[in-house]
Order: C-alpha cells, then sequence, then structure tokens
C-alpha cells in the first residue's frame, strides 16, 4: 500500500479521499488555489501545496504543476478526485512518466470513453446497445443538421467530450437546431477544450440507470449494481438512489453484465461508471442504451457505499496498488436504499441560478457514518466559508438510508428539514419538495419529472404566514430580551404599570407584505394579528435560535419548534413544515421605496460575458435573449424584462462582471 498519495482536487471531494486514506493509514498531500488557502480540504490533509490562482485554469488544470508537488512531497500515487483532470488521458500518461502511480484507469481506457463518439463505435463492436444517431468525425453544421433530421426529432446534441450536463442541449424542432448546436459548441470549447457533437435520438420520458463496475489489474471486472440517477435539472443530478425502484435480478444482471462488457472492451481497471438511458418500461421490455462511461468516482458514490457496505475509494487504493478486488462478483450483496440529494447554491425559482456568498449558517443534522447509520453529509465547506464563482455550486451531498426505500424517504426528509443554510441562496427546500412529489414518492421516475411536477415545486410557499410570523415575534423578543435582560421597560412577558401594549412588524417574505401586531397584557398573556386574523400566541425562547411556539388555544392549540437566524435586517426561519426568509421592513428606513429605476438589465450573478445578442439600436421583445454569461461551469442566458431598445452596451464580450452589474441599457421603443 501507499505511504503517501496526493489528491489533485478540492472540495468534499478531496475530503472524502483523505478520510479513506487517513483510515488506511495512509499519508495526504492537498493542493490549493489562492481562493481556496483556507479551504476545508487543505486542513484535512496532512500537507498542502499552492499551485496557482482562483481559476481552474491557473491551478487545479495546471497537471505539471501538481506533478511536481506529488514529487516534492514524496508522494508516492495520484486521485484525481471527479471533475478537473480525473479524465484527462495527458495527465494520467504524465503521471506513470514521472514515477507516480494514477489512482484510476489506464489512460488508453480514459481515452477511448472520453471522447462519446468513439465510445459509441467501441461498445457497438462488443455488443452494448446503442441509441440511434451520428457519432461521425465529421462536424459541418449543414451535415449534423441532416443527420438530425434524419434521426427524426427530437434529437439531443452531446458535447462529445462532454460530461456533467455542459454542452448538451434537447431540439424539439429544425428551427432550433441551428442556435443549440452553437451554444453546444461554444459550452464544449470553454469546458473541455474540444467542440465536436453527436447528435441521437431523444428518449422519451427516458430513466437514467447507471452501473458501477470496477475492474483490477489482472483482469477481473465486477459491477456493485445499479444507481438511478433519473431526477435532473439542465441535465445535470439532483437526486440520485440506489438500488433502482422497480429492478428485477434478471434486468439488473443483464444491464450489470452489459457494463462489465464495456469495461472489458477498453481494458478497463479501478472505479467506472457505465451510464445507460432507458425507455420508460425497460425493466419490462429490456430496451436500455449505452449512454457513456465515466472513467472515474462519480459524484453519487455514497448510495452505493451504503447498500454495499464497501468502501469504494478503499477499493481505488488497493487496486491502484497492485492489489486483486477485494470481492468477486457472486461475494457482493447489498441491503436496504440509500438516497442522495445535492445541495447545490442556487436559485431553483430562477432557473437554478447559481449563488455565491459566504455560509453565515451551515447547519446539519446529526452525521452518522454508515456502518449501517442513517444520515452521513459529505461537505468541502462549512459554516463561515465562501463559496465563490470558480468552482460549481455544490455545496454538499446529503445521503440517507433506510432498510427500504420508504425509510430512506422518511429520513430524507428528516434530514433535509435539519439542514440550515443562511447566507446565500440554496436547493434545500426544493429537494425536500421534489422527494415529497407524488412522482418521486411513488418511484414513477423519469428525467422531465421535474418538468412534470412544476406546480407542486415552484411558486410555493415555504412556510405559513402564521408560523413564520410568529418566529420573527419570538426571535426579536429574544434578541431584546438577551440585550437589555435587566431593563424592565424592555421586558418580553409584557410588563408595563397598566393596561396593555401593542407593538406591529412590518415584514416582508418574498414579494409579499405583510403586517403583524403583537399585544401584550400586564396579565401576562399575548396574541398575534396577522393580516386581520386573531391568533393567541406563547413562546419559549430556548436560545436566540431555538424557539418552541403554541398558536391558538383548546383544542386547536399547535406547537411547533422553531429556529431562526437574523442577517441585519432579514431573519431566516425553518420549521417542521418548511423555512422562509423574512426581511423586517424599517418604514423610515424604506420611505422611499417604490422609485425603481427603469431601463437597467443586470448580471444575475458574477461570471464572464460570453456574448451579446443584441446590438446598440435594435429593438427587443419582453423574453427575448440578449446577453450570454458563464458561471460555475454553465451558461447562462439573460433575457429581455420587457419591450424596448438597446441603447447601451455597457461591457465587452470576455470580460468578468459582477454581481448586479449593469450590462447595458435597455429604453422604452
Amino acid at each position: 500500500m501507499f505511504k503517501k498519495i496526493l489528491i489533485a482536487n478540492r472540495g468534499e471531494i478531496a475530503c472524502r479521499v483523505a478520510a479513506t486514506a487517513h483510515r488506511m493509514g495512509v499519508k495526504t498531500v492537498a493542493v490549493y488555489s489562492e481562493a481556496d488557502a483556507k479551504a476545508k480540504h487543505v486542513q484535512a490533509c496532512d500537507e498542502a501545496v499552492l499551485i496557482g490562482g482562483a481559476a481552474p485554469k491557473d491551478s487545479y488544470l495546471q497537471w505539471q504543476r501538481i506533478i511536481d508537488a506529488a514529487k516534492a512531497t514524496g508522494a508516492q500515487a495520484v486521485h484525481p478526485g471527479y471533475g478537473f483532470l480525473s479524465e484527462n488521458e495527458d495527465f494520467a500518461n504524465a503521471c506513470a512518466t514521472n514515477g507516480l502511480v494514477f489512482i484510476g484507469p489506464p489512460a488508453a481506457a480514459i481515452l477511448a470513453m472520453g471522447l462519446k463518439a468513439e465510445s459509441k463505435r467501441l461498445m457497438e463492436k462488443a455488443g452494448v446497445p446503442l441509441v440511434p444517431g451520428y457519432h461521425g468525425a465529421d462536424q459541418d453544421a449543414t451535415l449534423l443538421k441532416r443527420e438530425a433530421e434524419r434521426i427524426g426529432f427530437p434529437v439531443l446534441i452531446k458535447a462529445s467530450a462532454g460530461g456533467g450536463g455542459k454542452g448538451m442541449r434537447a431540439v424539439f424542432a429544425a428551427e432550433e437546431f441551428d442556435a443549440a448546436l452553437a451554444s453546444c459548441k461554444r459550452e464544449a470549447i470553454n469546458s473541455f477544450g474540444d467542440d465536436a457533437v453527436l447528435i441521437e435520438r431523444y428518449v422519451q420520458r427516458p430513466r437514467h440507470v447507471e452501473i458501477q463496475v470496477f475492474g483490477d489489474n489482472f483482469g477481473d471486472c465486477v459491477y456493485l449494481f445499479e444507481r438511478d440517477c433519473s431526477v435532473q435539472r439542465r441535465h445535470q443530478k439532483v437526486l440520485e438512489e440506489a438500488p433502482a425502484p422497480g429492478m428485477s435480478e434478471a434486468r439488473r444482471q443483464a444491464m450489470g453484465e452489459a457494463a462489465v462488457a464495456a469495461a472489458k472492451a477498453v481494458g478497463y481497471s479501478g472505479a467506472g461508471t457505465v451510464e445507460f438511458i432507458c425507455e420508460h418500461d425497460f425493466v419490462e421490455s429490456g430496451r436500455f442504451y449505452f449512454m457513456e462511461m465515466n472513467t472515474r468516482l462519480q459524484v453519487e458514490h455514497p448510495v452505493t457505499e451504503a447498500i454495499t457496505g464497501q468502501d469504494l475509494v478503499e477499493w481505488q487504493l488497493r487496486v491502484a496498488a497492485g492489489e486483486p478486488l477485494p470481492l468477486k462478483q457472486g461475494e457482493l450483496k447489498m441491503q436496504g436504499h440509500a438516497i442522495e440529494a445535492r445541495i447545490c447554491a442556487e436559485n431553483p425559482e430562477a432557473g437554478f441560478l447559481p449563488a455565491t456568498g459566504a455560509l453565515a449558517v451551515a447547519r446539519w443534522p446529526e452525521h452518522v457514518k454508515f456502518e449501517r447509520g442513517h444520515v452521513r453529509i459529505d461537505a468541502g465547506v462549512g459554516e463561515g466559508d465562501e463559496i465563490s464563482p470558480f468552482y460549481d455550486s455544490m455545496v454538499a451531498k446529503l445521503i440517507v438510508w433506510g432498510e427500504d426505500r420508504a425509510q430512506a424517504l422518511a429520513r430524507l426528509d428528516a434530514a433535509l428539514r435539519d439542514t440550515h443554510i443562511v447566507g446565500l441562496q440554496t436547493n434545500v427546500a426544493f429537494l425536500r419538495r421534489c422527494a415529497a412529489t407524488a412522482s418521486f414518492s411513488q418511484a414513477d421516475l423519469d428525467t422531465a419529472l421535474i418538468e412534470r411536477e412544476k406546480e407542486a415545486l415552484f411558486g410555493q410557499a415555504g412556510l405559513a404566514t402564521d408560523i413564520t410570523a410568529a418566529a420573527v415575534v419570538a426571535h426579536k423578543l429574544a434578541q431584546e430580551a438577551q440585550a437589555q435582560d435587566s431593563d424592565p421597560w424592555s421586558r418580553r412577558d409584557g410588563w408595563r404599570l397598566y393596561g396593555a401594549s401593542v407593538r406591529r412588524f412590518d415584514l416582508r417574505v418574498g414579494e409579499a407584505k405583510l403586517q403583524v401586531s403583537l399585544s401584550r397584557h400586564h396579565q401576562g398573556g399575548m396574541q398575534l394579528e396577522v393580516e386581520g386574523q386573531v391568533l393567541p400566541f406563547a413562546v419559549n425562547s430556548r436560545s436566540l435560535e431555538s424557539h418552541e411556539l403554541l398558536l391558538g388555544e383548546g383544542l386547536a392549540q399547535r406547537r411547533v419548534v422553531v429556529n431562526s437566524y437574523a442577517q441585519g435586517e432579514t431573519i431566516a426561519v425553518f420549521a417542521p413544515q418548511g423555512s422562509a426568509l423574512v426581511t423586517e421592513i424599517d418604514p423610515i428606513a424604506h420611505a422611499g421605496d417604490g422609485a425603481a429605476e427603469t431601463g437597467r438589465l443586470t448580471a444575475p450573478m458574477p461570471g464572464k460575458l460570453v456574448s451579446f445578442l443584441a446590438q446598440v439600436g435594435d429593438k427587443v421583445a419582453k423574453g427575448q435573449a440578449l446577453a450570454v454569461m458563464e458561471a460555475m461551469k454553465m451558461e447562462h442566458t439573460i433575457l429581455a424584462p420587457r419591450d424596448g431598445v438597446v441603447s447601451e452596451l455597457l461591457f465587452a464580450v470576455g470580460d468578468q462582471i459582477g454581481d448586479g452589474a449593469e450590462l447595458l441599457k435597455l429604453q422604452e421603443a
């Protein structure tokens, strides 16, 4: 076994690899960018080496610097994690040339599977079923459109060297093809340095099922069952689970054997995932098609670890060190059900726009490591850390295990309920709603689930107004009691010389304004009036952040435990029923509100300007695409908020733009 390895990655996967290495007695070396000097993965390793600037191209993609760091620190092997250089055959070859073991497959296997078109040809020879499509080398735009028409719309354009949903567009009509192709090629060249694409039939209501495979250097290869990754947005996974609901043993074996055949066709060793796109009735019909092979550890590998009881990073280290596979196919067993939720810094209500900022609060549910435990958190950040625009938007992975799917779902809801993140927008509430939809809870899965369930997922109130109002009032009372506990005129029991006191709170929840009155009598009773509804109210504040509310009276009384966290005028409220972000309005400070600016169109997040789609003097309509920005490895199109005429462009293509910066000026027509 190795004595020391270098982890050529960052964030949660670097922490994940370091944890297993330490358990095995293997020393670790971290590499980090200037933006990550205080990052969690740097602290998790025994040594750390600075390799460059914040942008990946200046640090985590500089493989020569990483190799130099490995040699300088005496590391014997390099673990690439996922993303960055994990599927770069030049890096794998360079490791070997410099006497370092690459903890991954052979460079030839990475190359063979890295180009989607070439991998399709290889799979066809190996007898692995394929989706009808065009995988040729000729990339003439006219030819590609003709091939799309031959296949028949809808089609899927995919970057040949891509992954993670980048450089991928579904096209439903011929007139949409040219723009989608240009966007795919642009995103592909920026992400992978290669703009080649392939065209495939777009399978309707598909399920995305992948098989975890593992090979060693002695010719043995096994599959560690399957994962269903159908719930996606922007072709990126949101919820993953193992095993796939409804899977029969016969279909599991057929897909597992097809995945092993795919791996053996390229002489594979180490951890890999063979991804299949499946017809909705694939378990009965057998219609599943090879999509791609990811020649690395997957983000969702913890659900496989949860049902098998195996540590896949330990398997990686052992295989890379020259040991045989720890188990044969017949020795692998699975137990129970596991689900992973990807917690990301993003705004689902705004098309999953990425968010940046500091984690002012990051409280996780009780973490129980899997030795048949219930909850696991894999995170590369903690409270006080920053989510920057330079890397992807994932904050953490929350994994739950249960004896069956129903128990896993219940534990997932409880764990998401107890996840409190404040300081930037996240998808935690969205994940909770998604898991509770009829489609997901009943395992009616396909990649259009989010679109199909959009009424249940978007535009929903996070928390009932009475609970929201009571929680904010409780927080304010606890805050004042903590600051002025000795002042009888500010006591939260409402003590006065005589009569009652009435206090008004003006709140904003989302776009809605909420008026709340708190009445307190000398007898000690309190009541809230929320938008005309009178509600008896009592509170036991256990601390500034934890409150037990009693709302109503008699048989109608409800007991609700809430947590609240203040940031300036904003209070984040978390309750079992949901969460809300509330702003307390100061009537004097906000007296001028309403005189909103007109004619401005601003960047919704920090990023790079890719292109302007309109020029000065152009008349544009509401909803028309005006600009394209790139942030967190994805392109985002900026739409016109109203009809108008473009009067001025304020940046040049390629400029880095800050959050909220004005991009262009739009005048009335």
